[in-house]
């Protein structure tokens, strides 16, 4: 059996929006990323999840930067989007306030 190609490409996702979007919860980290489903826990500062994509082209790893959504912590959240190449904006489609929060 062959031994699995290490990642060349890598990417610095992260996951950005109001807390309660369902960054953590309902989307990448939990469904996603973990295969966990559970109920609400805030993310407090950052979490980094790695998965692998195999592609034909070969590995590709993204770095998904989970930030925390809650306003308190804005401040530290601006230097986690330092060198990110792309990034999922969320918003809660129940609740406009978190769309209008998207700009910031």
């Amino acid at each position: 059996m062959a031994a699995q190609e290490e990642p060349q490409v890598q990417f610095k996702l992260v996951l950005v929006g109001d807390g309660g979007t369902g960054k953590t919860t309902d989307t990448f980290v939990k469904r996603h990323l973990t295969s966990e489903s559970e109920k609400y826990i805030a993310t407090l500062s950052v979490e980094v999840h790695p998965p692998v994509f195999h592609t034909n082209k070969g590995p590709i790893k993204f770095n998904v930067w989970n930030t925390a959504g809650q306003k308190k912590f804005g401040g530290l959240r601006d230097g986690y989007y330092i060198q990110a190449q792309c990034a999922i904006i969320m918003s809660d489609v129940t609740s406009r306030v978190t769309y209008k929060n998207v700009p910031n």
